[in-house]
Protein backbone atom coordinates (compact mmCIF):
# COMPACT_ATOMS: atom_id res chain seq x y z
CA UNK A 1 0.00 0.00 0.00
CA UNK A 2 1.19 3.51 -0.78
CA UNK A 3 2.53 5.36 2.30
CA UNK A 4 -0.15 8.08 2.18
CA UNK A 5 -2.98 5.53 1.89
CA UNK A 6 -1.49 3.51 4.72
CA UNK A 7 -1.36 6.59 6.95
CA UNK A 8 -4.93 7.48 5.99
CA UNK A 9 -6.25 4.05 6.95
CA UNK A 10 -4.17 4.02 10.14
CA UNK A 11 -5.39 7.46 11.25
CA UNK A 12 -9.04 6.58 10.53
CA UNK A 13 -8.73 3.28 12.42
CA UNK A 14 -7.14 4.95 15.43
CA UNK A 15 -9.69 7.77 15.58
CA UNK A 16 -12.63 5.34 15.26
CA UNK A 17 -11.36 3.13 18.06
CA UNK A 18 -10.64 6.16 20.24
CA UNK A 19 -14.08 7.68 19.67
CA UNK A 20 -15.91 4.45 20.53
CA UNK A 21 -13.94 3.69 23.69
CA UNK A 22 -13.48 7.19 25.12
CA UNK A 23 -16.98 8.71 24.72
CA UNK A 24 -18.12 7.81 28.30
CA UNK A 25 -15.23 9.81 29.75
CA UNK A 26 -16.17 12.75 27.55
CA UNK A 27 -19.80 12.60 28.71
CA UNK A 28 -18.79 12.53 32.38
CA UNK A 29 -16.29 15.37 31.93
CA UNK A 30 -18.89 17.54 30.20
CA UNK A 31 -21.50 16.88 32.90
CA UNK A 32 -19.05 17.77 35.67
CA UNK A 33 -17.84 20.94 34.00
CA UNK A 34 -21.30 22.29 33.19
CA UNK A 35 -22.79 21.62 36.61
CA UNK A 36 -23.96 24.74 38.40
CA UNK A 37 -22.13 25.68 41.62
CA UNK A 38 -23.86 24.48 44.79
CA UNK A 39 -26.01 27.19 46.43
CA UNK A 40 -25.66 27.97 50.09
CA UNK A 41 -28.26 26.14 52.23
CA UNK A 42 -31.11 28.30 53.52
CA UNK A 43 -30.30 27.19 57.06
CA UNK A 44 -27.45 24.97 58.30
CA UNK A 45 -29.52 22.33 60.13
CA UNK A 46 -33.01 22.10 58.64
CA UNK A 47 -35.73 20.00 60.32
CA UNK A 48 -35.88 16.31 59.32
CA UNK A 49 -37.06 15.65 55.77
CA UNK A 50 -37.39 19.38 55.11
CA UNK A 51 -36.30 20.84 51.79
CA UNK A 52 -33.70 23.52 52.38
CA UNK A 53 -34.86 25.77 49.56
CA UNK A 54 -37.02 28.92 49.89
CA UNK A 55 -40.70 28.18 50.36
CA UNK A 56 -41.80 29.53 46.98
CA UNK A 57 -39.67 26.96 45.15
CA UNK A 58 -40.72 23.37 44.79
CA UNK A 59 -38.51 20.75 46.45
CA UNK A 60 -37.62 18.38 43.63
CA UNK A 61 -36.18 14.97 44.41
CA UNK A 62 -34.97 12.04 42.36
CA UNK A 63 -33.83 14.15 39.43
CA UNK A 64 -33.74 12.39 36.09
CA UNK A 65 -30.16 13.51 35.62
CA UNK A 66 -27.38 15.54 37.15
CA UNK A 67 -26.19 17.68 34.30
CA UNK A 68 -26.29 21.45 33.99
CA UNK A 69 -29.69 22.80 35.09
CA UNK A 70 -31.29 25.97 33.82
CA UNK A 71 -33.75 26.44 36.70
CA UNK A 72 -32.74 26.90 40.31
CA UNK A 73 -35.67 24.88 41.62
CA UNK A 74 -34.23 21.72 40.08
CA UNK A 75 -31.50 21.66 42.70
CA UNK A 76 -32.20 19.31 45.58
CA UNK A 77 -30.89 19.44 49.12
CA UNK A 78 -32.68 17.50 51.82
CA UNK A 79 -31.92 16.74 55.47
CA UNK A 80 -33.04 13.15 55.81
CA UNK A 81 -32.42 10.69 58.64
CA UNK A 82 -29.64 12.84 60.04
CA UNK A 83 -27.79 13.07 56.73
CA UNK A 84 -27.54 16.20 54.58
CA UNK A 85 -28.03 15.05 51.00
CA UNK A 86 -27.44 17.02 47.85
CA UNK A 87 -28.50 15.84 44.44
CA UNK A 88 -25.23 16.74 42.76
CA UNK A 89 -22.39 15.02 41.00
CA UNK A 90 -19.46 14.67 43.35
CA UNK A 91 -16.57 13.28 41.37
CA UNK A 92 -15.85 10.90 38.53
CA UNK A 93 -17.33 7.64 39.85
CA UNK A 94 -20.34 9.44 41.32
CA UNK A 95 -21.06 10.97 37.91
CA UNK A 96 -20.93 7.54 36.25
CA UNK A 97 -23.38 6.11 38.82
CA UNK A 98 -25.78 9.00 38.33
CA UNK A 99 -25.75 8.82 34.55
CA UNK A 100 -26.23 5.05 34.54
CA UNK A 101 -29.04 5.22 37.13
CA UNK A 102 -30.87 8.01 35.32
CA UNK A 103 -30.25 7.16 31.66
CA UNK A 104 -28.92 3.62 31.63
CA UNK A 105 -25.57 2.41 30.37
CA UNK A 106 -26.40 3.81 26.94
CA UNK A 107 -26.37 7.28 28.49
CA UNK A 108 -22.58 7.01 28.82
CA UNK A 109 -22.33 6.82 25.03
CA UNK A 110 -24.59 9.81 24.45
CA UNK A 111 -23.28 11.72 21.47
CA UNK A 112 -21.16 8.79 20.28
CA UNK A 113 -22.60 9.06 16.77
CA UNK A 114 -21.81 12.77 16.67
CA UNK A 115 -18.37 12.02 18.11
CA UNK A 116 -17.71 9.61 15.24
CA UNK A 117 -18.94 12.14 12.69
CA UNK A 118 -16.65 14.76 14.24
CA UNK A 119 -13.78 12.63 15.47
CA UNK A 120 -12.95 10.33 12.59
CA UNK A 121 -12.63 12.97 9.83
CA UNK A 122 -11.10 15.61 12.11
CA UNK A 123 -8.58 13.29 13.79
CA UNK A 124 -7.63 11.74 10.47
CA UNK A 125 -7.15 15.16 8.87
CA UNK A 126 -5.26 16.38 11.93
CA UNK A 127 -2.83 13.46 11.93
CA UNK A 128 -2.15 13.71 8.21
CA UNK A 129 -1.71 17.49 8.40
CA UNK A 130 0.70 17.16 11.32
CA UNK A 131 2.64 14.40 9.57
CA UNK A 132 3.01 16.49 6.41
CA UNK A 133 4.09 19.60 8.30
CA UNK A 134 6.52 17.57 10.40
CA UNK A 135 8.21 15.71 7.58
CA UNK A 136 7.83 17.92 4.51
CA UNK A 137 6.84 21.54 5.02
CA UNK A 138 8.57 22.82 8.16
CA UNK A 139 11.98 21.06 8.38
CA UNK A 140 13.58 23.40 5.77
CA UNK A 141 12.11 26.45 7.54
CA UNK A 142 12.68 25.90 11.25
CA UNK A 143 15.24 24.43 13.67
CA UNK A 144 14.56 20.74 14.24
CA UNK A 145 13.71 21.32 17.93
CA UNK A 146 10.80 23.59 16.99
CA UNK A 147 9.34 21.52 14.17
CA UNK A 148 7.11 19.16 16.28
CA UNK A 149 5.81 22.03 18.45
CA UNK A 150 4.98 24.26 15.48
CA UNK A 151 3.55 21.42 13.39
CA UNK A 152 1.16 20.43 16.17
CA UNK A 153 -0.01 24.00 16.77
CA UNK A 154 -0.60 24.77 13.09
CA UNK A 155 -2.41 21.50 12.43
CA UNK A 156 -4.69 21.93 15.44
CA UNK A 157 -5.51 25.56 14.57
CA UNK A 158 -6.67 24.60 11.09
CA UNK A 159 -8.73 21.56 12.09
CA UNK A 160 -10.34 23.13 15.20
CA UNK A 161 -11.51 26.11 13.17
CA UNK A 162 -13.15 23.89 10.57
CA UNK A 163 -15.00 21.60 13.02
CA UNK A 164 -15.99 24.21 15.63
CA UNK A 165 -19.73 24.12 14.77
CA UNK A 166 -19.75 20.33 15.14
CA UNK A 167 -18.04 20.65 18.53
CA UNK A 168 -20.80 23.06 19.55
CA UNK A 169 -23.40 20.43 18.67
CA UNK A 170 -21.61 17.67 20.56
CA UNK A 171 -21.06 19.74 23.72
CA UNK A 172 -24.72 20.72 23.91
CA UNK A 173 -25.82 17.17 23.20
CA UNK A 174 -23.69 15.75 26.02
CA UNK A 175 -24.22 18.52 28.58
CA UNK A 176 -27.98 18.10 29.10
CA UNK A 177 -29.86 14.86 29.75
CA UNK A 178 -32.92 13.52 28.03
CA UNK A 179 -36.17 14.25 29.89
CA UNK A 180 -39.88 14.38 29.07
CA UNK A 181 -39.82 18.17 28.92
CA UNK A 182 -36.57 18.56 27.00
CA UNK A 183 -35.86 15.51 24.80
CA UNK A 184 -32.25 16.51 24.24
CA UNK A 185 -31.65 14.42 21.16
CA UNK A 186 -29.45 15.17 18.18
CA UNK A 187 -32.52 16.34 16.26
CA UNK A 188 -33.60 18.77 18.99
CA UNK A 189 -30.06 20.15 19.31
CA UNK A 190 -29.83 20.69 15.55
CA UNK A 191 -33.18 22.50 15.58
CA UNK A 192 -32.02 24.72 18.46
CA UNK A 193 -28.70 25.51 16.82
CA UNK A 194 -30.48 26.21 13.52
CA UNK A 195 -32.64 28.74 15.35
CA UNK A 196 -29.51 30.22 16.92
CA UNK A 197 -27.93 30.70 13.49
CA UNK A 198 -31.08 32.37 12.15
CA UNK A 199 -31.48 34.71 15.11
CA UNK A 200 -27.83 35.61 15.83
CA UNK A 201 -26.14 34.99 12.52
CA UNK A 202 -24.07 32.19 11.01
CA UNK A 203 -20.96 33.35 12.87
CA UNK A 204 -22.59 32.36 16.19
CA UNK A 205 -21.90 28.72 15.31
CA UNK A 206 -18.23 29.47 15.93
CA UNK A 207 -18.88 30.77 19.43
CA UNK A 208 -16.46 29.01 21.72
CA UNK A 209 -13.80 28.81 18.99
CA UNK A 210 -11.58 31.25 20.89
CA UNK A 211 -11.39 29.16 24.09
CA UNK A 212 -11.21 26.01 21.97
CA UNK A 213 -8.09 27.33 20.24
CA UNK A 214 -6.67 28.56 23.54
CA UNK A 215 -7.05 25.00 24.83
CA UNK A 216 -6.24 22.88 21.78
CA UNK A 217 -3.36 24.81 20.23
CA UNK A 218 -1.15 24.82 23.38
CA UNK A 219 -2.23 21.24 24.10
CA UNK A 220 -1.22 20.12 20.62
CA UNK A 221 2.11 21.92 20.72
CA UNK A 222 2.99 20.58 24.19
CA UNK A 223 1.81 17.09 23.28
CA UNK A 224 3.82 16.69 20.09
CA UNK A 225 6.98 18.30 21.47
CA UNK A 226 6.79 15.95 24.46
CA UNK A 227 5.91 12.95 22.28
CA UNK A 228 8.86 13.33 19.94
CA UNK A 229 11.15 13.86 22.94
CA UNK A 230 9.85 10.66 24.61
CA UNK A 231 10.37 8.68 21.42
CA UNK A 232 13.97 9.89 21.17
CA UNK A 233 14.56 8.86 24.78
CA UNK A 234 13.27 5.34 24.05
CA UNK A 235 15.36 5.22 20.88
CA UNK A 236 18.53 5.72 22.92
CA UNK A 237 17.75 2.37 24.54
CA UNK A 238 16.90 0.85 21.14
CA UNK A 239 13.24 0.54 22.05
CA UNK A 240 10.69 1.03 19.29
CA UNK A 241 7.33 -0.21 18.07
CA UNK A 242 3.66 0.40 18.80
CA UNK A 243 4.08 0.03 22.57
CA UNK A 244 6.68 2.84 22.60
CA UNK A 245 4.24 5.04 20.67
CA UNK A 246 1.45 4.17 23.13
CA UNK A 247 3.48 4.97 26.25
CA UNK A 248 4.92 8.15 24.75
CA UNK A 249 1.47 9.29 23.65
CA UNK A 250 -0.15 8.55 27.01
CA UNK A 251 2.55 10.35 29.01
CA UNK A 252 2.59 13.35 26.68
CA UNK A 253 -1.20 13.59 26.62
CA UNK A 254 -1.39 13.53 30.41
CA UNK A 255 1.15 16.32 30.75
CA UNK A 256 -0.61 18.50 28.18
CA UNK A 257 -4.01 17.85 29.79
CA UNK A 258 -2.80 18.98 33.21
CA UNK A 259 -1.45 22.25 31.85
CA UNK A 260 -4.50 23.11 29.72
CA UNK A 261 -7.29 21.94 32.07
CA UNK A 262 -8.55 25.47 33.00
CA UNK A 263 -8.87 26.30 29.31
CA UNK A 264 -10.89 23.11 28.78
CA UNK A 265 -13.36 24.16 31.51
CA UNK A 266 -13.82 27.59 29.92
CA UNK A 267 -14.34 26.07 26.48
CA UNK A 268 -16.96 23.60 27.74
CA UNK A 269 -18.82 26.24 29.77
CA UNK A 270 -18.98 28.69 26.87
CA UNK A 271 -20.25 26.12 24.39
CA UNK A 272 -22.80 24.74 26.85
CA UNK A 273 -24.08 28.22 27.75
CA UNK A 274 -24.57 29.22 24.13
CA UNK A 275 -27.96 27.47 24.10
CA UNK A 276 -28.95 28.70 27.55
CA UNK A 277 -31.54 31.48 27.93
CA UNK A 278 -29.14 33.05 30.43
CA UNK A 279 -26.32 33.34 27.90
CA UNK A 280 -24.96 36.89 27.89
CA UNK A 281 -22.07 36.44 25.40
CA UNK A 282 -19.58 36.37 28.25
CA UNK A 283 -15.97 36.52 27.08
CA UNK A 284 -13.49 33.86 28.13
CA UNK A 285 -11.67 36.26 30.45
CA UNK A 286 -14.93 37.36 32.07
CA UNK A 287 -15.94 33.73 32.51
CA UNK A 288 -12.62 32.90 34.20
CA UNK A 289 -13.05 35.84 36.57
CA UNK A 290 -16.62 34.79 37.31
CA UNK A 291 -15.57 31.19 38.03
CA UNK A 292 -12.77 32.34 40.35
CA UNK A 293 -15.10 34.76 42.16
CA UNK A 294 -18.09 32.43 42.60
CA UNK A 295 -16.56 28.95 42.68
CA UNK A 296 -12.87 29.35 43.45
CA UNK A 297 -9.73 28.19 41.66
CA UNK A 298 -10.49 24.44 42.05
CA UNK A 299 -13.47 24.88 39.70
CA UNK A 300 -11.01 25.49 36.86
CA UNK A 301 -9.82 21.89 37.26
CA UNK A 302 -13.27 20.28 37.47
CA UNK A 303 -13.46 17.21 35.24
CA UNK A 304 -9.68 16.76 35.26
CA UNK A 305 -9.90 13.11 36.36
CA UNK A 306 -12.19 11.94 33.52
CA UNK A 307 -10.28 14.14 31.09
CA UNK A 308 -6.96 12.52 31.94
CA UNK A 309 -8.64 9.10 32.14
CA UNK A 310 -9.78 9.73 28.57
CA UNK A 311 -6.79 11.57 27.11
CA UNK A 312 -4.02 9.26 28.34
CA UNK A 313 -5.34 6.07 26.68
CA UNK A 314 -6.88 8.02 23.77
CA UNK A 315 -3.55 9.61 22.84
CA UNK A 316 -1.81 6.27 23.29
CA UNK A 317 -4.35 4.36 21.18
CA UNK A 318 -4.42 7.00 18.45
CA UNK A 319 -0.68 7.32 17.95
CA UNK A 320 -0.03 3.59 18.40
CA UNK A 321 -2.59 2.81 15.68
CA UNK A 322 -1.24 5.54 13.43
CA UNK A 323 2.35 4.37 13.65
CA UNK A 324 1.75 0.62 14.08
CA UNK A 325 -0.95 0.13 11.43
CA UNK A 326 0.66 2.68 9.13
CA UNK A 327 4.03 0.90 9.15
CA UNK A 328 2.39 -2.52 8.76
CA UNK A 329 0.31 -1.45 5.76
CA UNK A 330 3.27 0.36 4.20
CA UNK A 331 5.30 -2.85 4.32
CA UNK A 332 2.46 -4.90 2.81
Amino acid sequence: MQPFNAKLVAAASGSTMTALTMTPFDVVKTRLQTQRPAPEPLFPRPPPNMCCRPGQLQCVRNMSSYARTLAGEEFVCVWENGVFKTERVNGFLDAIRHVVRAEGVRGLWKGAGTTLVIGVPSSTSYMLTYDHLLNVTLPPLLPSSLVPLTSGMLARTAISTIISPLELIRTNLQSTPISAETPHTLRSVLVSIGGLARSQGFASLWRGLGPTLWRDVPFSGIYWASYESCKKTFARFRAEGAWVAFVSGAVSGTSAALITSPLDVVKTRRQALVMSPADTHTSSLQLIKQILRTEGAPALFVGLTPRIAKIAPACGIMIACFEGIGKFLSRT
